[in-house]
């Protein structure tokens, strides 16, 4: 009785070894480089005991120190969700003199040390400069405020969102607009109801990735911030303050905390990705 027929199939070879090696190599990787010194932080703040560690999150300066990064992160967040798409769109719908260098000025933020940036900002805006000074005359301070915190989280956010807003923009069909404007739709009808469903994903996503950019940033704001407890200091300062006092408990008390908001935030991108993913499907 013969055999039944089985179908050959050909085995595709990957470029890199199996698979079993290569995901030894990234759990090997992934977990000495960033899961171990955050299990090691974790567990050094659990040392200190239930109420000491609730002390420590829980102090008046701490709250002030979480509110205000908080909700500069926000606002800088929310002010690149806005212009981010503007920049954007005009890198990906127009061609003019300079725009090379334009794009390339959007990726300046990830190349340049935070704290030249820190120190460039303060520089433009403080009272004696040119630009501060205006302001000022104005009644706008900028330089050590909380104003200038959302300066230097814009600045240090914006990348994320053009450069998540940009592809999705190269990819729509212009064919669809020039429909709807063959339909009777004005320049914002179309953007509202033709333009703005496709790119509510990537805006979300460039939203997240700036907040959560900007929530952990130090470098660009401790010069322009003026850290002053209760009223400019940020988390990442507050930190760095107690490590230099040699509480290292507090310290790594307040990093467990905003490493938790960290965990939450990266999740909730996760989602948004996926949702973008389905989206587009």
């Amino acid at each position: 009785m013969s055999s039944p027929h089985r179908p050959f199939s050909i085995r595709r070879r990957g470029v890199l070894p199996g698979f079993g090696l290569t995901l030894g190599y990234t759990v090997f990787y992934v977990g000495l480089l960033v899961l171990l010194p955050l299990f090691a932080m974790v567990l050094k703040a659990s040392t200190q005991g239930l109420g000491a560690f609730w002390h420590a999150v829980s102090d008046e300066r701490a709250l002030a120190a979480y509110w205000l990064s908080f909700t500069t992160a926000l606002a800088g967040a929310g002010i690149n969700a806005v212009f981010g798409v503007v920049v954007a769109w005009v890198l990906s719908r127009y061609t003019f003199p300079g725009k090379s260098l334009l794009d390339a000025l959007v990726d300046l933020p990830f190349a340049l040390p935070t704290a030249v940036a820190g120190i460039a900002l303060t520089a433009v805006y403080s009272e004696n400069a040119l630009v501060g000074g205006a302001l000022m005359s104005m009644g706008v301070k900028v330089a050590f405020t909380q104003l200038g915190i959302i300066f230097a989280l814009t600045f240090i956010g914006i990348p994320f969102v053009v450069r998540t807003v940009q592809p999705v923009l190269e990819e729509l069909d212009t064919d669809v607009e020039e429909a709807a404007a063959l339909l009777g739709a004005g320049r914002w009808a179309t953007f509202r109801r033709v333009i703005l469903p496709s790119l509510v994903p990537a805006i979300l996503t460039g939203f997240a990735l700036a907040f959560a950019r900007a929530l952990g940033e130090y470098g660009s704001v401790v010069f322009i911030s003026g850290n002053m407890p209760m009223k400019t200091e940020i988390a990442p300062l507050l930190i760095v303050t107690k490590l230099e006092q040699y509480d290292y408990a507090g310290a790594t008390a307040i990093a467990t905390v905003m490493l938790g908001a960290s965990f939450l935030l990266l999740f909730g991108i996760n989602l948004l990705q996926r949702w973008a993913r389905r989206a587009e499907a």
